[in-house]
């Protein structure tokens, strides 16, 4: 099975002042990640912006982001939509250019019940050559797949893994004790990594670690290790920063900081907007307090 790694960035998509993807700025960006704590990256996801982005500028993102990384970290590509037939192409397409896995984006809009969120991961599961991470986020697709429903979705040899961002502890427990040995749990929550790793999860698909990456790292490390009280300290220290960058829709309160740490990514692409003079405040009171791990580069 690909090691995918513990800690994986859910990476934002860089513009220029046109409002283009900023290619360059990217593989820049995934780069630096890299380097500060990331085992890999989710590309489309999002905090890409992924509804925003065409097919053809997340297939050029995946090909430029290979480029500059090499094998030093995983690409898992988002690619699954509310379409299955579209999930499928984009998907192949995607394995094309060297990515190492697919996100399984639980679908959103059409509020499929349980049996045909089965059907529609079973299905493009079967017809990509990639292993698959379902992705359950319930405040963004209005459907929650349901235990039981990931469960049996973890029978199917490439579907490796679970991004759960329910919130509902007692719904991860019973994922992580009741499907097959070896599928695992990432947490879709900065704020609930230490959770899902107490109950046995794997580690944390992050927004965070865009800035705190090697300190998500250590917290995880102390936690594997036997020192639950020098991970639950390094939580502690983090929370109030995790929680600053969701004071607004993600990703613009972390797009914004990391334009004040000196890592410029461009504004996001509407429905989104920059980020309100409140909740850059909050956000600016608590880049004073975090140490930034991101290794800054500046602009070509």
């Amino acid at each position: 099975m690909t090691e995918f790694g513990r800690v994986l960035t859910a990476m934002v998509t860089p513009f220029d002042d046109s409002g283009a993807v900023d290619y360059e700025r990217a593989k820049e960006l995934a780069t630096a990640l890299l380097d500060s704590g990331s085992d890999g990256l989710v590309l489309a996801g999002t905090t890409g912006e992924s509804p925003t982005l065409s097919s053809d500028e997340k297939l050029r993102l995946f090909r430029e982001v290979r480029s500059a990384i090499g094998r030093r970290g995983t690409i898992v590509a988002g690619t699954c939509n509310y379409n299955t037939a579209e999930s499928i192409e984009l998907s192949r397409e995607a394995a094309r250019e060297g990515v190492d896995g697919i996100l399984g984006t639980v679908p959103y809009y059409n509020k499929p019940p349980q049996d045909g969120l089965y059907a529609h991961f079973r299905t493009i599961a079967e017809a990509v050559d990639l292993p698959m991470i379902l992705y359950n986020v319930p405040s963004r697709t209005v459907t929650n797949m349901l235990p039981e429903t990931t469960i049996r979705l973890s029978a199917i040899d490439n579907i490796v893994g679970v991004k759960e961002a329910s919130g509902n502890f007692d719904a991860v427990a019973t994922i992580i004790e009741e499907s097959r040995p070896g599928f695992r749990v990432w947490s879709g929550d900065d704020i609930a990594t230490l959770p899902i790793l107490a109950l046995g999860g794997y580690g944390i698909i992050s927004v965070a670690s865009h800035l705190v990456g090697q300190q998500i790292q250590e917290m995880i490390r102390h936690h594997l290790e036997g020192r639950p009280d020098q991970a639950a300290s390094v939580h502690r220290r983090l929370r109030p920063f995790f929680n600053s960058l969701f004071v607004t829709t993600n990703p613009i309160p972390l797009k914004y900081a990391l334009g004040r740490v000196g890592f410029p990514v461009g504004r996001p692409r509407l429905p989104l907007v920059e980020c309100d003079e409140k909740s850059a405040a909050t956000v600016d009171a608590e880049l004073q307090r975090a140490t930034i791990d991101l290794r800054i580069a500046t602009p070509a």
